[in-house]
């Protein structure tokens, strides 16, 4: 206690006011507040809490800009705009400084972080953060982990994924109400709480002191800063406000990451309501205090909200108040809206007149729901502080701080309540938000934490009334929406619906409230009370009720719309989202029988709520025309829990289901939406615009068909099965319009519908019933079957990837089912069903991702063409799933031929809707099928196959569920039935297949053919062939005057249903046998129409084998085949009738009807008696013949576009297959460019332009389409053979010291320091980095050809991928890409052939002759001097490739601009691309051949461009390195004399290979192979001195002296000048005259390898040293002369080399080992050459020994050039790299690169790095790539080509388990590197071809 007495004794006790202003003042604060804390820790603290109290009152008020104290410091700041003052830095320092008691802060905070129990992670992150969730382990669908915690606990092989978080959330490490523990990282693993120490009382005392004041002035500081104007406050001002505070709440959030001994702390500071009350009731003295209240009270009033003073606030303490209220209301107030509307909100109401109407009943009279939604009462500083976080919309510092304060349990269930308790308000904030976007984000970062814990939800449901608070506030807030519905009866609807055009649905305003509701429900305590609560489910049905015929569509009759609105977006997101959503939460805890009483609730209030939409909108029998609404979600409600019920609960179906009338209601709005859909794919309503085909895309597309299509079929096939049958069938075809179309009569008029679109209808309607009747999801079928077949739909369809399937498959039925994706059933069920393609590679082709594939057996036996089409939302995947199915039967020869869909068997019926199948067995339905099999017989009108189809589908669907064994049917007909007999006797269609049908009465029209001729003789008529035409049988009678009622079931049809059912039967049919009905006739029969009658005699089964017979195009074609084979109708399953066509399916209906009676089958062998008669030709009027050749026409030209376009395309394929086979250097064959028979003089080019071909000639050149490219790869070759990896850590980074493109660099500066310039610029070769590289496709045109072209491209206003004016173009022939062309040289094959000739003259002559031609200048067969346009093309392609380099990559010479650089450039182009074809070949020769990888080469072309260029350039006489080659000089002296000149570089530092083109391009062309030869060999002589140095330099001081003995010893042998050892020991004797072994250091030693030389291994060194110049030799030799390379092995390769090359005598072959020294051939003695060289160098190394040395030993053995490795696991890159900052700006870059080539950190678009207009990206691609640069994007995983001023996106390298990319990292799963394609870009890196192979290019304008 002795310091605090001394603090005591310095403070005193009056309060330290003079400390303020002092300047000693850290230390006075540290010393007071010690001596304060010493004051407080007393028994009796009164007076030190006074003192403290003054203190801070003091300090703090400083914080207030508004209210000026004494000090003069700080009223500067007190007018209130300034910035963060000085005043408010103190007062965070004063308060600082109280906490810590007088100690350091930095050490209170270490001391309050070591009492953390730290049992929750709790890391709050903002949007964008990388995050994880695994599925495995969590219990809530929302749970995340940050990073850390995920990758320090264990989740090998769960379900987890990586995600950017859109809101921001929190980790919920430790917490294990989401998570099981299983998944808890190792520090959250849960501790026990015994052995966290107790804190100790004094550590936090000062800050339960400190803290309460802090937090009120931060409120009133909020106060001041919010002035409630009349609009609403700027955005401007609110964050200037926040911008002060930003200090003082970052430093809240400090305190609450000391952990949790703070966070309770804060907790109770927070949550004391004693504490809030005396601070801030605003009564006292204090004047600042009062203004402060005042204020606080005027925001309330403003936002609509009451302050009650004393009353208790109503509603939200009581929880009894709540559901007793809404209850007794019962549903008088269903329609009625929710109390008044809100008068803050002051929009105008839209149509307020229905409004008026609509406001018939309050829903309660007691004032709960107003107080929901108006009464506010703070008790706290935590409500006040959430008050004002809801006020400035949600700042994302105050949310940070709320959330992190939720680890303190005590914390998160009083927030809770607080949050709860502003609902409301949160909601009118919200709507009124400019930013809705942002503040939506925010309220669902804090909810979601909130409301994901069950425990708290249930407990927040409990007190606070959770579920009517959420209820009623989303009905105000769709209520500010609400317009009269159109519906129906336009004029009295008295429905409401929302008007989806407006701000709060088009922008989804309100997801965050829907968003929670649904998170609340997927917890059963929450979801069971909400279902038990009637009056819950009253409001909630009202809520949906606003959704019932939203967005309603009026078909467009004359022109089109103006203007296509895009609402139904927002219509079906609010369906989903608002109403589906919170029905699949509910419907997924009523599993089981015990929920049944929910259920019965549910259907309860949804039919009444439906039989009040019906009564508001004056619903009675018939839809309105021409209106459809896709949006019925009561319907879907009352759907999915019928469904729901007798799926899981055991439900009584009839016990849920309505009266016949209503189901006859509720049946016609979905029917219409089928209708609908079948109107909008045959184009009637093509007026509304695109977006109408949108809508009905979207309601069967896979998000949305569970929720849409689904429940609507569903609820048709429970009406279809509890309605009459023939009534329902009616109703059908009367929906779709066709029943004009059922006549047997040829012609027919259709009142309703214009021709083109009857048979469209037509196939629309009978699709529509088969998909009624065959499909199961809600039927019968279980979760595992339903996935299935969704599964095989899909990958029928199209062969699909693991991620597009599972988006594909409709969720079964919401996230938050069993079925989850990606869990355990759907992979199981996709292995049984699919086979997994690897992803393949085709060269040249696009990166295929790994596919699923359907097995074969599901193609058999499983493929079901009813699913598919319902799941199609393109028709053209119809198409795709048949073609892919025929594909299948012809592959596995089970069908040759065109099949149809085939059937496929149902699984059973679930019992309850037994009564769907009676549909098939009504008369109806046959007498439909009748006619329409007659129709089709009879050719007539509009009738396609895919009718037939149909009609063929639902005959056996009904033979398949026809009534047990027929007893004797005869006996059935009796009762109301009879006046059916006219047509069929009974019901059954097994019986009624077989009932002959003799005469049809029909009604025609006058022109009708059956109207001219006798009746009887007109069994068949020959009326136009067309497909449309549905009569219905029975309403003949009322087609009184073709006027649009003519079809309408009377209005009666209200009356009794029994009635309605009678009427219609007993308002027979148009076919009547003539006995009976020739009195018969109907009133008011139109003038144009007449009756006639046919004379028919079919039957179903007669109709059948006719088809049979004109399917098969043969007469009596069908036999019964159970005449043969008795055993058929024993084992009817026959596999061979499960594909085919139409013949197949006749023969499998009539099999079945056979089997199912008897009777059939006798009828069956008797029609088969009866040979049929032919079918009499067709009489065709003039007018129909010329229709009929019309159409046949336009087959016939039809099938012949057919034939020529798959003959093209055949022709394009084999054209590709030769051309364009750019990226597999293997079986290419060369497509030789000049194949020219000897016998012909010239070679002949074709122009691909003009067509023509000819030879190149000076006046016409011809030239080669060629791409020039500066390169970088040779540079990029190193010297080890160990790969370079990526750095994927700080340590690893990469110097790129050893790439060959830096070695050469040293060399020449080293060169350059003590040599002639000149003379260095010849002795070695440029273009290891920007090196210009020639690749051609091998087309070739006439250059004036080429020049026109270009005019043409460069008019042609077409986007290209490229830039014409910079020269691009693609090739007029293959379309590969070029920019230039190289001329090709006029010059005759024979010729070269002369050229060929061995000559035996002597090597010195060769010698002579070599030198004599390079002396002479440019003695060229093509003059300079006199312009001939092919030297005009040759200059302008040199100016071409000079141009395609920077020109950092061409100057080299110390004097800019000089002939030397170009001269060194133009060789050095040569050497490159000699270089790069070698590196294509793999490195060595050993392959042989034609040139494999060099494709088409035009290497020799671009020689003769060079040699050309080079000729002007001769070197002089002195310099040439010939000289010093081939002859000794005689007076060594004369360099002695220019001193101060530099030396020029000594021969034997020269580049052997660069000598080499130097002297053959200083050579005329074409060059004589002998003359070639010559130059080889000396060079050689050379080259071997070379390699003989380096390796005496190479090996120690023994070594040496042991090899000048045994070398001199044989010097005088006979080819002493061949023999390697002898020529090593006088090297060794030549050099040891110098300084150049002299300087062996110690640590020279260390650098010599200590390897024992054996006479082997100084072969293989000297072979190896010279093998690099042999091969590009060879090459150079078969690009000039044509002549092959032979293959070999590689230890042979320099033996066969040499003899290729002429430096050993073909014949050379002996026994013993080979010996490189035999290839050489001295044109000068040996002795004397090679004194004269290693002079030079003595010369050198007098002065400089160290770099003498290092020039000689060359590094030749390159390896090829190669990618960086990567890692196996991207995530290893993407952790390090993501976080890694930028080394301009030390900012994390938004889009984070690395080049793959060297390895370096780059930020793409990054602002912050561009240089010059130059963003990052592009200028690293120049500098590291001469212009190409290869990126891997962090944040994508994607990889991207930057080539000059194009790039494109690659793709990704990296694939997830099933072989797919994940661009951009949506799906976030672990991705593995894909070898395959990393090789594959590697070699279009290396044979640069991305120009060829990637199709996508696009400009950069330097912004990557």
């Amino acid at each position: 206690m002795a310091a605090a007495a001394a603090a005591a004794a310095v403070g005193g006790p009056q309060p330290p006011q003079p400390e303020l202003t002092a300047p000693g003042l850290a230390l006075d604060k540290a010393a007071t507040a010690a001596h304060l804390k010493a004051a407080l820790s007393r028994p009796d603290n009164r007076a030190g809490a006074e003192e403290l109290q003054a203190l801070l009152e003091r300090v703090l008020s400083a914080e207030r800009p508004l209210t000026t104290t004494a000090d003069g410091e700080e009223a500067a700041v007190a007018g209130g705009g300034g910035g963060p003052g000085a005043a408010e830095e103190e007062a965070l320092e004063w308060c600082k400084c109280l906490l810590a008691g007088g100690g350091g802060y930095d050490e209170f905070c270490a001391a309050v972080r070591a009492y953390d129990p730290a049992a929750l992670c709790g890391l709050v992150w903002t949007a964008n953060f990388v995050a994880y969730r695994c599925r495995t382990c969590g219990i809530s669908p929302c749970m995340s982990l940050c990073a850390e915690c995920f990758h320090q606990g264990d989740h090998t092989g769960h379900d987890f994924n990586m995600f950017r978080s859109q809101a921001g959330g929190a980790c919920d490490c430790g917490d294990s109400n989401v998570m099981r523990e299983s998944g808890f990282c190792k520090r959250h693993q849960i501790k026990s709480s015994s052995n966290i120490p107790c804190v100790p009382k004094d550590l936090l005392m000062m800050s339960e002191f400190v803290l309460p004041r802090f937090i009120f002035c931060l409120i009133q500081y909020l106060r001041e800063g919010y002035n409630e104007p009349a609009d609403v406050p700027s955005e401007k001002d609110l964050n200037k406000v926040l911008q002060l505070l930003e200090p003082q709440i970052s430093f809240l959030e400090d305190l609450t990451k000391m952990g949790g001994a703070m966070r309770s702390v804060l907790t109770q500071v927070l949550t004391n309501q004693q504490n809030y009350k005396d601070l801030t009731s605003g009564l006292g003295e204090n004047a600042c205090a009062k203004k402060s209240h005042e204020k606080y009270l005027i925001a309330l009033k403003s936002s609509g909200l009451t302050y009650p003073e004393d009353k208790l606030v109503y509603g939200i303490q009581e929880p009894s108040a709540g559901t007793s209220t809404l209850a007794a209301q019962g549903f008088a107030g269903a329609t009625g809206t929710l109390g008044q509307l809100d008068s803050s909100d002051e929009e105008d109401q839209d149509g307020s007149q229905g409004l008026g109407k609509r406001k018939r009943v309050k829903l309660s009279s007691s004032t709960k729901d107003q107080s929901i939604m108006d009464v506010l009462k703070h008790k706290s500083f935590l409500e006040e502080l959430l008050f004002w976080t809801i006020k400035y919309e949600f700042p994302q510092k105050m949310v940070t701080f709320l959330l992190n304060m939720l680890p303190d349990q005590e914390y998160k269930v009083a927030f809770t309540k607080t949050f709860v308790q502003h609902y409301a308000f949160i909601m009118k904030t919200l709507k009124k938000s400019h930013e809705s976007d942002t503040m939506s984000n925010r309220i669902v970062h804090i909810s979601v934490q909130l409301f994901s814990n069950e425990e708290l939800a249930r407990q927040v449901t409990e007190e606070c009334q959770l579920l009517d608070i959420m209820v009623t506030v989303l009905l105000y807030m769709m209520e500010s929406c609400l317009i009269k519905s159109e519906l129906q009866d336009e004029e009295n609807s008295l429905h409401v619906v929302v008007n989806c055009g407006e701000a709060l649905l088009k922008n989804n305003t309100y997801w965050p409230l829907v968003s929670d509701f649904i998170n609340i429900l997927s917890h059963q305590s929450v979801a069971k009370r909400f279902l038990e609560d009637h009056g819950l489910l009253v409001t909630w049905m009202n809520f949906v009720s606003f959704f019932q015929g939203m967005n309603l569509n009026k078909r467009e009759l004359n022109e089109h719309v103006e203007f296509e609105s895009q609402t139904y977006y927002a219509a079906f997101a609010a369906e989903l989202e608002a109403c589906a959503q919170p029905m699949w939460g509910l419907l997924s805890h009523c599993k089981v029988r015990e929920t049944q009483e929910y259920t019965r609730n549910v259907v309860r209030y949804c039919l009444e709520a439906l039989q009040d939409w019906f009564d508001a909108i004056n619903f009675v029998d018939e839809p309105a025309p021409n209106q459809v609404t896709f949006h019925l979600p009561l319907h879907r409600y009352y759907a999915m829990f019928l469904s729901k019920a007798v799926k899981c609960q055991e439900l009584d179906l009839d016990s849920v289901l309505p009266d016949q009338e209503m189901l006859m209601k509720l049946m016609i709005h979905p029917l219409q939406i089928q209708a609908s859909l079948a109107e909008i794919h045959s184009n009637m309503w093509v007026r509304n615009g695109l977006q109408i085909k949108g809508q009905a895309m979207t309601y069967v597309q896979s998000h949305f068909c569970n929720s849409m299509i689904d429940p609507d079929i569903y609820l048709l096939q429970v009406c279809a099965s509890r309605l009459d049958p023939d009534y329902f069938i009616s109703s059908v075809f009367e929906r779709f319009k066709v029943v004009d179309l059922l006549t047997m009569a040829s012609q027919h008029q259709n009142t309703v519908l214009d021709a083109e679109h009857e048979r469209s209808m037509l196939e629309g309607a009978l699709t529509f019933l088969v998909i009624l009747l065959s499909l199961r999801l809600h039927l019968g079928m279980s979760d595992d079957e339903i996935l299935r077949a969704e599964m095989v739909a899909q990958l029928c369809m199209n062969d699909r990837t693991h991620s597009s399937l599972l988006d594909l498959i409709p969720e079964n039925p919401n996230p938050k089912s069993g079925i989850i994706p990606g869990s355990y059933s759907f992979e199981s069920v996709l292995s049984a069903v699919a086979d997994f393609k690897a992803p393949v590679f085709e060269p040249g082709g696009s990166m295929q991702q790994g596919m699923y594939t359907p097995k074969a057996e599901v193609w058999d036996q499983e493929f079901d063409p009813v699913m598919v089409i319902l799941r199609t939302v393109y028709r053209r995947d119809v198409q795709s799933a048949m073609d892919r199915y025929t594909a299948f039967l012809k592959q596995s020869g089970k069908f040759p031929g065109n099949p149809w869909p085939p059937y496929k068997k149902r699984t059973p019926l679930h019992p309850s809707y037994k009564g769907l199948m009676r549909l098939l067995h009504c008369k109806t339905l046959h007498i439909v099928l009748f006619t329409l099999l007659y129709k089709i017989l009879m050719d007539h009108q509009n009738l396609s196959e895919h009718v037939l189809c149909m009609v063929l589908y639902l005959i056996e669907l009904g033979l398949e569920n026809s009534a047990e064994e027929e007893s004797d049917e005869e006996a059935s007909v009796c009762g109301p039935e009879r006046c059916h007999d006219s047509w069929f006797p009974g019901s059954n269609l097994v019986s009624n297949m077989r009932h002959f049908i003799n005469y049809v009465r029909v009604r025609v029209p006058e022109t009708a053919p059956e109207v001219k001729r006798d009746s009887l003789a007109s069994t068949s008529s020959d009326s136009l062939s067309s497909l449309q035409s549905s009569r219905r049988p029975k309403v003949l009678q009322r087609e009184n005057s073709g006027t649009a009622q003519v079809f309408s079931l009377v209005a009666e049809r209200r009356k009794k249903f029994q009635e309605i059912i009678n009427r219609s039967s007993s308002e027979a049919n148009q076919v009547v046998r003539p006995k009976t009905s020739s009195k018969w006739s109907a009133p008011g029969l139109a003038p144009q129409l007449t009756t006639a009658i046919l004379e028919i005699k079919e039957s179903i089964l007669s109709l059948l084998i006719k088809l049979h017979h004109k399917l098969s195009g043969k007469q009596n074609s069908y036999y019964p085949p159970w005449l043969d084979d008795i055993e058929i109708l024993i084992q009817p399953e026959i596999p061979k009738y499960n594909h085919g066509d139409g013949i197949t399916a006749v023969e499998r209906i009539l099999l079945k009807a056979a089997l199912q009676s008897r009777m059939n089958k006798r009828v069956i062998e008797e029609i088969c008696r009866k040979v049929t008669p032919p079918v009499p030709p067709k009489k065709i009027t003039a007018a129909e013949k010329k229709t009929l050749d019309k159409e046949e026409r336009r087959q016939k030209a039809r099938e012949r576009q057919q034939k020529l376009l798959a003959e093209f395309a055949s022709r394009q394929k084999s054209f590709m297959e030769t051309a364009m086979d750019v990226d597999s250097p293997e079986n290419d064959i060369p497509m030789e460019i000049t194949t020219a028979e000897p016998q012909v003089s010239e070679a002949v080019y074709d122009c691909v332009i003009c067509g023509q071909s000819g030879p190149s000639s000076e006046d016409r050149p011809t030239g080669l389409v060629v791409l020039l490219q500066a390169s970088s790869v040779l540079g990029q070759c190193r010297d080890n053979i160990e790969p370079k990896k990526l750095p994927i850590t700080e340590e690893e980074q990469i110097y790129p010291w050893d790439t060959c493109a830096a070695v050469h660099d040293v060399r020449l500066s080293l060169l350059q320091r003590y040599f002639k310039d000149s003379s260095c610029l010849l002795a070695v070769s440029i273009g290891w980095e920007g090196g210009v590289y020639v690749q051609t496709c091998g087309h070739t045109l006439h250059i004036d050809c080429h020049k026109s072209y270009m005019e043409s491209l460069r008019n042609d206003q077409v986007l290209q991928g490229f830039s014409v004016d910079k020269g691009e173009f693609t090739c007029p022939l293959c379309r590969q890409f070029a920019n230039s062309v190289l001329p090709c040289y006029p010059g005759s094959n024979v010729e070269s052939n002369l050229w060929q000739r061995p000559s035996n003259k002597s090597i010195q002559d060769l010698i002579k002759e070599v030198e004599e031609l390079q002396g002479r200048p440019g003695a060229f067969p093509v003059s300079i001097s006199s312009e001939t346009n092919l030297s005009k093309e040759m200059e302008s392609v040199m100016k071409d490739i000079k141009n395609t380099t920077q020109k950092k990559y061409r100057d080299y010479s110390k004097t800019p601009g000089s002939p030397d650089n170009d001269f060194l450039f133009m060789y050095s182009v040569a050497r490159t691309n000699l270089e790069l074809e070698l590196i294509h070949r793999g490195g060595n020769l050993c392959s042989g051949g034609a040139s494999t990888a060099g494709k088409r080469s035009c290497l020799n072309q671009l020689f003769h461009v060079l040699a050309l260029h080079m000729r002007l350039y001769s070197i002089d006489s002195e310099y040439n390195p010939w000289r010093k080659l081939t002859q000794l000089v005689e007076e060594v002296n004369s360099q002695q004399g220019n001193e101060e000149q530099q030396p020029e570089v000594p021969i034997l530092y020269h580049d052997v290979t660069s000598l080499l083109l130097i002297q053959i391009l200083m050579m005329p062309q074409p060059l004589r192979k002998d003359h070639f030869t010559c130059i080889v060999k000396v060079l050689f002589t050379l080259l071997y001195t070379q390699a003989l140095v380096a390796l005496s330099v190479k090996c120690n001081e023994e070594d040496r002296s042991a090899w000048k003995h045994t070398g001199a010893l044989k010097k005088n042998t006979c080819d002493a000048e061949k023999s390697y050892e002898v020529l090593l020991s006088f090297v060794i004797s030549e050099l040891s005259k110098g300084k150049l072994y002299h300087e062996e250091g110690t640590q020279e030693c260390a650098m010599v390898s200590p390897i024992a030389w054996s006479p082997e291994s100084m072969e293989k060194y000297l072979q190896d040293f010279c093998l690099p110049f042999l091969r590009i030799t060879s090459l150079l030799q078969h690009h000039l002369f044509g002549e092959d390379l032979p293959s070999c092995q590689e230890e042979e390769e320099f033996s066969i080399l040499s003899c290729c090359l002429g430096l050993l005598p073909t014949f050379y072959q002996t026994e013993h080992p080979f010996i490189s020294a035999s290839c050489l051939d001295w044109p000068v003695p040996a002795f004397d050459i090679i004194s004269q060289w290693c002079f030079e160098i003595n010369s050198f190394t007098e002065r400089h020994a160290e770099q003498g040395k290092a020039l000689l030993i060359q590094e030749s053995r390159w390896k090829l050039p190669h990618l960086l490795q990567l890692p196996e696991n991207y995530n290893t890159i993407f952790q390090y790299y993501h976080r890694k900052t930028c080394s301009v700006c030390t900012k994390v870059p938004k889009d984070p690169a690395v080049c793959l080539v060297c390895g370096t950190f780059v930020c793409l678009k990054g602002l912050c790095c561009k240089q010059q207009s130059y963003c990052e990206c592009v200028l690293h691609s120049q500098n590291c790539g001469a212009g190409t640069g290869i990126f891997l994007l962090i944040n994508a995983s994607v990889i991207i080509i930057i080539r000059g001023h194009r790039f494109c996106l690659w793709g990704s390298v990296y694939l997830d388990a099933h072989g797919e990319e994940d661009r951009d990292l949506r799906r976030g799963k672990p991705l593995y590197i894909c070898k395959e394609r990393y090789k594959v870009l590697e070699q279009q890196w290396i044979s640069h071809t991305f120009d060829h192979i990637n199709k996508r290019w696009g400009p950069h304008y330097n912004g990557l």
